[in-house]
């Protein structure tokens, strides 16, 4: 038996990192559902697109080809955007377009087409309460602005992108604000959501935690 996982919570608290490594032991397919917002902030500085504009937005959306390979690749047509995708500058740019309702609604569109069977983890901002309400699963993860700041200086510093740990710090807890307060599906915990703060557990600890849940749910 197959269920669906719904995981939802603030930037850099764990989301993706546990969403992987949870798909890779259960053998169910990830899908990174914040990349996807990413990778339209970004299509849309790059190609000079009036994020205000709702007619540019559409055709952006009807020509944007965002492809997954693998667990960690990303590609917007044939460009690798893996990487550049997760900067601190394109994060602040994702949190305004996905406040977007035409952005929000196409690919919520998409998340729910590609996670029509069971099988899957979709982690984001509004999966349990919009995209998936439905999950079997639901999961809100937290975690102090502070150990999210450190998580999210530390990735930076092992790719050798240029970090400062008060400025990281400053746009999470901006960005938590945008999430929080915009119009269209707003960061929200889902009524039925189970919360868990990792600001002190090891990737390790959470999943195990989350897997004696998973279990529970498919009566092992």
């Amino acid at each position: 038996m197959k269920i669906n996982i719904a995981i939802d919570g603030p930037g850099a608290a764990g989301k993706s990192t546990i969403a992987k490594v949870l798909a890779k032991h259960l053998g169910y397919v990830h899908l990174d559902t914040g990349a996807m917002y990413r990778c339209c902030a970004y299509y849309a500085h790059t190609h000079n697109i009036d994020i205000q504009d709702d007619r540019a937005l559409e055709k952006m959306l009807n020509n944007i080809d965002i492809r997954f390979i693998g667990q960690t690749k990303v590609f917007i047509a044939d460009e690798d955007v893996s990487e550049i995708i997760r900067t601190n500058e394109n994060s602040m740019r994702t949190s305004l377009i996905s406040q977007k309702k035409i952005v929000r609604e196409k690919m919520v569109d998409l998340q729910r087409k590609v996670s029509t069977d069971k099988g899957y983890i979709l982690d984001g901002r509004d999966i349990g309460s919009v995209v998936l309400k439905d999950a079997e699963l639901k999961l809100y993860i937290i975690a102090s602005v502070e150990s999210r700041a450190k998580r999210r200086y530390d990735e930076y510093v092992a790719k050798q992108i240029e970090a400062d740990y008060e400025a990281i710090a400053a746009d999470l807890e901006q960005r938590d604000y945008q999430d929080m307060n915009r119009k269209e599906s707003p960061l929200t915990k889902a009524s039925d959501a189970i919360e868990i703060d990792t600001s002190n557990l090891s990737v390790n600890e959470v999943c195990e935690a989350v897997m004696r849940l998973v279990n529970k749910k498919i009566g092992k």
